[in-house]
This record gives structure tokens, sequence and C-alpha cells, in this order.
């Protein structure tokens, strides 16, 4: 999906890079590449097969409690170097991210979403690199009420968001930071398309959230708030503490205070639900209606306690809550 013919050889339409691939090259991602006739994936398959909450992607705005049936296939349109999950997300870069990835048979992963009631995440590596699985695993989704969906760098091209949007019931998209520069030194990739992304998939009907890991030297929460407010107040806003991983493993651990911070900046600017996972304890994850501030959901670190809502409304002030509940 999502390539061209030219007289250089296929044209990637998948992310920005639209890397242009002779036979048997290979695309900045390390898993697409040019074949004789076409586009050729390693992507049909995942590293990881396993089953949480939905809370744990993050999505705190999507089906509360539900199970997300986990798949990642190896392979990322980025070269962030402080990934946590970089033994497959840098298959084909690093060495020490070696092939584990099986086959997937869509049938089987959602047969088992169906059991629990679930839903089917791409995540962990990026996901779009797995166009074709998505749209298998939505088309067999459809047929039994099972939905899929990312967590996502959102390094998409337009017609990769059109395409991705008509498989998916909501993502949620890192923005590292709005600063172009600092962005393309970080991850080898523009930011504005993934703010492009971000609008695309809300004006397509994708239930969209947004997650910011807080790395030193590049996170500037007013910066990032304004961005997202400025396309909708509404998408929630999960900041994620920076702890030292990969190649970025010598500076400090994000400080409580920095991150209570910026969720107090993110509020001030305008976004309506700004989450902590863990730093600040139960009240970080919870979510308040934005006008009388009752408390409507409780989470622990795994998944939900409770909810409140009174079909998608504050039970106390009648206010509407945005999300697919």
């Amino acid at each position: 999906m999502l390539w061209e013919t030219t007289a250089q050889g296929q044209r990637c339409g998948l992310c920005p890079h639209k890397c242009v691939l002779r036979p048997g090259s290979l695309g900045a991602c390390r898993v697409r590449r040019g074949g004789v006739v076409g586009m050729e994936t390693a992507t049909y398959a995942t590293s990881v097969l396993h089953q949480d909450a939905v809370e744990r992607k993050p999505f705190y705005h999507y089906r509360p409690g539900t199970i997300a049936v986990s798949l990642a296939a190896p392979g990322c349109s980025f070269r962030c170097d402080y990934c946590v999950n970089f033994r497959i997300s840098q298959f084909g870069r690093d060495g020490a991210a070696v092939w584990t990835a099986k086959e997937v048979d869509p049938w089987a992963v959602v047969e088992r979403a169906r059991k629990l009631n679930g839903c089917v995440a791409l995540s962990y590596t990026e996901p779009s690199l797995a166009i074709e699985l998505t749209h298998d695993l939505a088309r067999v989704g459809r047929a039994v009420g099972v939905e899929v969906i990312w967590k996502t760098n959102g390094f998409l091209t337009p017609a990769a968001v059109e395409s991705a949007a008509q498989a998916l019931a909501a993502v949620n998209i890192d923005v590292k930071t709005v600063n172009r520069r600092a962005h393309r030194r970080l991850t080898g990739g523009d930011v504005r398309p993934v703010l492009d992304a971000i609008e695309g998939f809300r004006d397509r009907d994708v239930w969209v959230e947004v997650s910011t890991p807080m790395i030193p030297g590049l996170f500037d929460a007013r910066e990032i708030a304004e961005a997202i407010a400025e396309i909708d107040p509404a998408i929630p806003w999960h900041l994620l503490r920076y702890t030292p991983a990969y190649r970025m493993n010598q500076l400090a651990p994000t400080a409580p205070q920095e991150i209570a911070d910026a969720v107090a900046v993110g509020r001030a600017v305008g976004l309506k639900y700004v989450y902590v996972e863990r730093a600040l304890g139960a009240e970080g994850r919870s979510t308040c209606c934005p006008r009388c501030r009752g408390l409507l959901i409780e989470r622990g670190v795994w998944s939900t306690r409770e909810n409140r809502l009174d079909s998608g409304r504050c039970p106390y002030c009648g206010c509407e809550i945005e999300g697919r509940w």
C-alpha cells in the first residue's frame, strides 16, 4: 500500500521521508523494501503478543477498562536516542535489535480480542509501518465488533493519514517537541507532519490523544500545550516522565515538581485534560470535570478503578466529557 512507480524506482508514500527504492533497497525505516513489481514489507509480523489495559498505552478517554491485545511489528521511521523499545524499534539500525518477529494471523488476534470484549493495539514500535496488517485487522474486526488502535509517532503523509483513518478507532500520537530543528535532530524527521496528523485524524473522526516524553533540554511545556490547544483543547495530553534509556542514559529522571509545573502550564493554556501516569499519584491519573472539577474517573497505574460518567457526561453538572466511552 501507499507507493508509486517512478523512473528512479518505487516511491514510498507512507511517511514524509518518501524514500525512492530500487529492487532490494531498504527505506529509512529498514522494514519496507523495493520489490520487482511493488513495495515489500517485513511488518506483517509481530515481536510482541500480549494483553493489557488500554490505559497502559496510554488511552484515558477511549473505552476505559478495555483490554488491548497488543502487537509490535519491528521498525520505526524515527531514530530516537532515548527509545526504551530500541531492541525492536531500531531493527536494521542497531545490532542489538535482532529479528524476533513471527507472522501474524489477523483472525486469531481478533478472536482473542473478541473473547476479552477488547480491542487490538499496535504499539511499542511504529505501527504505521504495518499499515497493511492494520487494515486486515480492522476488516476482520469490524465483523465482530473489535476495533484497532495505534500508539504512533504520527510521522505520516496526508495519504497515509487518510488510509489509516479508515481502519482506526483511536490513536495516541507522540509530540516530543514542536521546535522543528530540535525534532529533526532527535528523530531524523520534521515535526510539522506530526501536528498535521493530529488534526487529520481528528477531522476524520478518529479519537486522538497526545503523549509527550519530558526529555531534558528539549521539553517546553508551554510550546507543546499551545500547539495541542490550537488544534483542540479537548485532546487529552499525557506527560511522560523521562527516565534514562538507550543512548540517553546519563541524564536524571524528570523531577516531580517539574512534572507538576508542566501540568499547571497545560491547564493554564486551556487544555481540559492533562495526565501523568505515576509521578503525581492517583490525582495525576484522574479525570475531573473541566466545568465543576468533580471527580469522574479514578485510575490505578494498571487500569481504571471507577468510572462515574453518565452516558459520557458529568453526573454532577451535566457537562459533556469528550471521549469514546
